[in-house]
């Protein structure tokens, strides 16, 4: 029995037991997939509730808001997506260490090009500079994005998003609310890595007047499928990426290195669209409820 876990805020309603125990038992190997929600809970120790899952036996965990930048901060080995992003989603608990990887990163590529091929990413307003938000952004450098206009009501937190991704020789800069209205009809692309959607955080994180059908949407948020925001993008007859395939893909990613000595990645390849078309069928389409 491979043991592994989540630990996030709000995370009651994760598809992520699902998608961990379904993919080890269509590879016959028997998962338990546990989560640690921190909402609620007083004085919440993340490292200590780290050390509590090694010690239980666990295999790894995987990490979501708001302990990405944590996550990375407390291992001592850190792998490629984790020294390019700066966090972590995914920690291994390897005889050598803690060892974090992030496969939001990876997970975004997949995504993307599974929905809109070898389209280039454009001009995108990305909003939220947190844990996904940076692996995303480091994400679209691989995908032709042209700029990135960074919404985030935390100044330091953007800037110092700015400053890493301009390094790496993507172009971005900090905006305002007001010019992110303003601008946005001259975009291309609108990503959504904050938490304002899911069904702990309600609403919409922009004004949505501006969308066309020249847009691509993307929100990261997958409960529920059907944000305020995608609604607005399919009413605007913008194309549209849900947050369940980035679900998939970097869950899938996770699950790779969760039973690398176990199950060759070719074995798990087979899996991926089938369940995919899983969730959306799951998530997406029977939700459609949520679209207005």
């Amino acid at each position: 029995m491979i043991k592994l876990g989540l630990v996030g805020e709000g995370i009651a309603k994760s598809q992520s037991p699902d998608l961990h125990e379904r993919l080890g038992e269509s590879l016959g190997v028997p998962v338990r997939y546990d989560l640690v929600d921190s909402l609620g809970v007083t004085g919440f120790d993340f490292p200590s509730a780290i050390q509590a899952l090694r010690s239980e036996g666990y295999r790894g965990t995987n990490v979501t808001f708001p302990f990405k930048e944590r996550a990375a901060q407390l291992a001592d080995i850190r792998g490629e997506g984790v020294r390019r992003v700066g966090t972590a989603n995914t920690l291994l608990f390897d005889e050598r260490g803690l060892r974090a990887e992030n496969t939001d990163y990876t997970g975004f590529i997949s995504a993307y090009r599974h929905s809109f091929g070898d389209q280039p990413a454009g001009e995108v307003l990305l909003i939220g500079a947190g844990g996904v938000g940076r692996a995303v952004a480091c994400a679209l450098g691989e995908l032709a994005v042209s700029h990135i206009n960074i919404l985030e009501h935390d100044t330091a937190r953007a800037e110092s998003l700015s400053r890493d991704l301009n390094a790496m020789g993507i172009k971005a800069t900090c905006i305002t609310p007001e010019q992110a209205q303003r601008e946005l009809p001259h975009w291309q692309g609108v990503v959504n890595c904050s938490p304002i959607g899911h069904i702990n955080h309600p609403g919409c994180p922009i004004d949505t007047a501006g969308l066309s059908s020249q847009h691509w949407v993307f929100d990261a948020v997958y409960i529920p499928a059907h944000t305020e925001l995608l609604n607005a993008a399919h009413q605007a007859d913008a194309k549209t990426l849900s947050g369940v395939d980035l679900f998939v893909f970097q869950g899938v990613d996770a699950f790779r290195f969760f039973t690398a000595d176990c199950i060759a990645s070719e074995q798990i390849d087979p899996h991926v669209i089938p369940l995919r078309t899983h969730y959306i069928e799951q998530l997406v389409s029977s939700s459609a409820q949520f679209v207005t």
